[in-house]
């Protein structure tokens, strides 16, 4: 036991090792220079004071040969400060101070080998800027505080060195999140708090109609407790990252929270799609085809979580043809879940609609409004980051945007799925008649066949006095649509039942008294009446 718990005390602390938000730097074109947002200590909070930390890696030493990097720290805005240009109709700046460019005034030989700062530097530039010259020898690190918020970047140059490393950490006063990222921390804890209080106000419908509850209400049901768990996984790995960094236990929660969505996203297409079936409103129960959307949610879940590892695994300068093979089976389901939706919906609709259930057929017409306007929306927000990412050849977009983009590229998406959920679950709620008016049709309000004169008729049926014996059948014909019934020969001789006791009980009382006649077919009639013996 003494053998292995060494080890497993170093992997523990393996795991939970802060590795904060560094990035490296090479020689190699395109990775020269790395910029990030940062936040003032005012903006966010925070027990630290924000800073940007350069460390250029020591490198071995060769002879007595002096290697020396360039590097220079700088807010975006101070861009056009970095470098000189050499004419007025130059179109290049030069930014390094050689030889050359101090017999040409643009530096002295105390800045030689550090980058060229205009002559007005100090006074024009908003924040400070940091040039200097790092030999390999005995690199020290620079640090550079941050004041203010602003998009900040670290670049550097070989001067004489050929091959060199800086790592170059961005560290905010909240924590080791990045600044692109710390939105999403309180939005998806506020979007758990919001999915709890639709659970909330859902358990307590669905408690206070429990007996009453439809199949389709239980799909509702788990899928609000899934969002409630699926948020505050989401919103625990953003913490999580925040306090201890980018360790491996925050790419495992980063692995989980992939997982989680996939399942989201498969669960969602699933209860939509057997909601516009009609199941538990129109359909009680939807047979074989029931498995069959379980195997396309679950072959849709199975393609998600691929395309999530795929994801967090490879670059995009490493994807080459075979990424189509992720993607193409994860676009093939999602595809056959909008197809098989929308025409599920419109024929149930339509059956509705045939069957005149204008009540359940306008659960669906706002169902189907929901749809249409969630994709109206989704469309409309593509047409404007189309616009928007059209410019971000231009060098200030990412500057421009970089605290908004998180919300370009996830947050609203995330928005527009709340407000379906929450509807679809208002429309679907818990209520006191759930199975009645799932299993019961509309009477069809229609007036086919049906004529005031017939009804008419009837009711003054009692009034009117028998018709004679002289009067013809059918005299009084147009008062009914139904013709007359024959008539049989026995009811020939009864021409008239005026004057005629059917039941005359109780006008002469004194009939049943004792002196009453006791002829036999008297007293027979009355054991038959009375079911008494004399």
């Amino acid at each position: 036991m003494k053998t292995w718990l060494p080890a497993l005390l170093a992997l523990c602390l393996a795991l939970t090792s802060v590795i904060a938000d560094e990035v490296e730097i090479t020689q190699k074109d395109g990775n020269t220079e790395k910029c990030s947002g940062m936040y003032g200590r005012k903006s966010w909070g925070g027990s630290v004071d924000p800073f940007i930390l350069a460390k250029v890696l020591q490198s071995p030493p060769e002879e007595d040969q002096d290697l020396m990097v360039s590097l220079v720290i700088f807010e975006w805005q101070d861009d056009n400060l970095i470098g000189v240009y050499p004419s007025p109709t130059s179109t290049a700046k030069e930014f390094i101070c050689t030889n050359a460019n101090v017999d040409a005034g643009y530096c002295t030989e105390a800045q030689m080998g550090a980058f060229i700062l205009s002559s007005n530097a100090t006074e024009e530039s908003i924040n400070p800027i940091i040039s200097q010259v790092v030999h390999l020898k005995d690199p020290a690190p620079i640090n550079y505080p941050i004041k203010r918020t602003g998009y900040y970047c670290v670049g550097t140059y070989g001067y004489t060195a050929p091959d060199y490393s800086v790592v170059v950490e961005f560290r905010n006063a909240y924590g080791e999140l990045p600044a692109a990222q710390i939105a999403k921390l309180p939005f998806y804890g506020g979007l758990a708090i919001v999915y709890a209080v639709i659970g909330i106000l859902w358990a307590f419908l669905y408690v206070q109609n429990r007996h009453d509850i439809l199949a389709v209400q239980n799909y509702i049901t788990a899928i609000l407790i899934f969002l409630v768990v699926e948020q505050l996984m989401t919103w625990g790995f953003y913490d999580y990252q925040n306090r201890h960094g980018s360790n491996a236990l925050a790419k495992v929660l980063m692995v989980i929270v992939a997982v989680l969505n996939a399942g989201r996203n498969s669960f969602s297409f699933f209860l939509l799609l057997i909601v516009c079936m009609g199941y538990g409103v129109v359909k009680l129960t939807l047979g074989k085809i029931m498995l069959y959307v379980r195997i396309l949610a679950l072959a849709h879940f199975v393609f998600g979580v691929i395309y999530a590892v795929a994801s967090l695994t490879i670059t995009p300068d490493e994807a080459g043809p075979l990424v189509l093979l992720v993607i193409l089976p994860l676009a093939s389901t999602l595809t056959a879940f909008y197809v098989w939706t929308l025409s599920s919906l419109n024929l149930t609709m339509k059956d509705l609609l045939t069957r005149k259930q204008s009540v359940k057929a306008m659960m669906y017409k706002k169902l189907w409004w929901c749809i249409l306007g969630s994709i109206v929306v989704i469309f409309g927000f593509f047409f404007l980051n189309s616009m928007n990412f059209a410019g971000r050849s231009d060098r200030d977009f990412v500057p421009d945007h970089w605290q908004t983009r998180w919300f370009i590229l996830d947050g609203w998406l995330n928005l527009v799925y709340l407000v379906d959920i929450a509807y679809v679950a208002y429309l679907w709620r818990p209520t006191a008649n759930n199975r009645r008016f799932a299993m019961s049709d509309e009477i069809a309000q229609d007036d086919e066949g049906f004529e005031i004169a017939s009804f008419g008729g009837s009711l003054d049926e009692e009034d009117r006095s028998p018709p004679d014996a002289h009067t013809p059948n059918g005299a009084n014909g147009s008062l009914s649509p139904v013709p007359p019934k024959p008539v049989s020969d026995n009811q020939h001789h009864r021409q008239s039942l005026d004057g005629e006791t059917i039941f005359a009980v109780g006008e002469d009382a004194d009939k049943w008294s004792d002196d009453e006649d006791e002829s036999p077919r008297n007293s027979g009639e009355r054991k038959r009446l009375t079911g008494k013996d004399d």
